[in-house]
């Protein structure tokens, strides 16, 4: 398992608010997302995703464009075409026209197809926190066969219609962040190009697998065929804090969506990540997160 996979866990589709339009030129849609996460993808001729007080961004079919809530932004066929459709001044039934549906026409020269998702812990934030505010990734393969599936579905109504198409919406954001992580303008997190590091990849695998062993900087070395000192200095030089304090720091994340689930309790969390004395496990949480588990736990479960 890598850093990427444990952190996409979290940001799942689950009966995604997922929606198409049709438009014609000239058309413009305006949207409000308070989701922590919105897919914008264009089918046909392409359009402009234009986020508030951002600079526009093109989209061509087959790419992506993702929205970090909560924002408003608008998609048009230009950027200087007024909105036509508001979903942020009375909501999106107004505008329905059928299963999934909106708009002013059942028919158009562009598909516009979008889906929220409901990001839920903290160890989902950790991917979040390192996202632009708006932006687009290109598809560097011409047409997607992804896209593709969700134009034709996403209209249907039929037995385990929801699952089909949350599971493709998941493909195409996870398809979507690996793309934009390797793009030279992404500014990727430390840990995401550690990954591919010869000495500190397998070492953050190890971790990710296995959080809950007590590792130390000798048995994660081994796992690179290194000497405890190199991986010590490669591994602080390329995440940007020692293996041990990352895996402390890995552990707290876990934890704490750990305690939110309604049938947890401290110590069982304490072990699950690898604390067989609850006051080490209290003491290291306060440290990394600022409150206590159980107070951490009173506010998760109220959320």
């Amino acid at each position: 398992m890598d850093a990427l996979t444990d952190l996409l866990r979290g940001v799942r589709a689950q009966g995604a608010q997922l929606c198409r339009s049709f438009a014609t030129p000239p058309w413009a849609l305006r949207y409000v997302t308070d989701t922590p996460l919105m897919l914008v993808m264009i089918a046909g001729s392409g359009g402009w995703l234009v986020p508030d007080g951002r600079e526009p961004m093109w989209l061509r079919e087959g790419d992506v464009g993702l929205v970090r809530g909560p924002s408003g932004f608008v998609l048009a066929d230009d950027p200087a075409t007024p909105p036509q459709v508001d979903t942020s001044a009375a909501g999106c039934d107004q505008w329905q026209l059928g299963t999934r549906t909106y708009g002013l026409a059942d028919d158009g020269e562009a598909v516009v197809i979008t889906g929220c998702y409901e990001v839920v812990g903290s160890v989902p934030d950790r991917l979040l926190s390192v996202l632009p505010r708006a932006f687009v990734v290109p598809n560097p393969d011409g047409p997607c066969p992804v896209l593709d599936l969700l134009k034709a579905e996403v209209g249907r109504d039929r037995p385990g219609q929801d699952t089909l198409l949350d599971r493709a919406l998941d493909l195409m954001l996870v398809a979507a962040l690996r793309e934009w992580f390797e793009r030279p303008e992404a500014n990727p997190p430390a840990w995401y190009a550690a990954l591919g590091d010869p000495v500190v990849g397998p070492a953050l695998r190890a971790i990710h697998d296995d959080p809950a062993r007590a590792w130390t900087v000798s048995e994660l070395a081994a796992k690179a065929n290194v000497s405890r000192a190199l991986l010590a200095k490669r591994f602080t030089a390329a995440v940007g804090v020692p293996p041990l304090t990352y895996l402390t720091q890995w552990r707290m994340a876990v934890a704490a969506d750990l305690l939110a689930e309604p049938d947890a309790t401290v110590g069982s969390v304490a072990r699950a990540v690898g604390y067989t004395d609850g006051f080490a496990f209290s003491t290291a949480f306060k440290r990394v997160r600022g409150v206590r588990p159980s107070d951490h736990r009173v506010v998760a479960l109220r959320a």
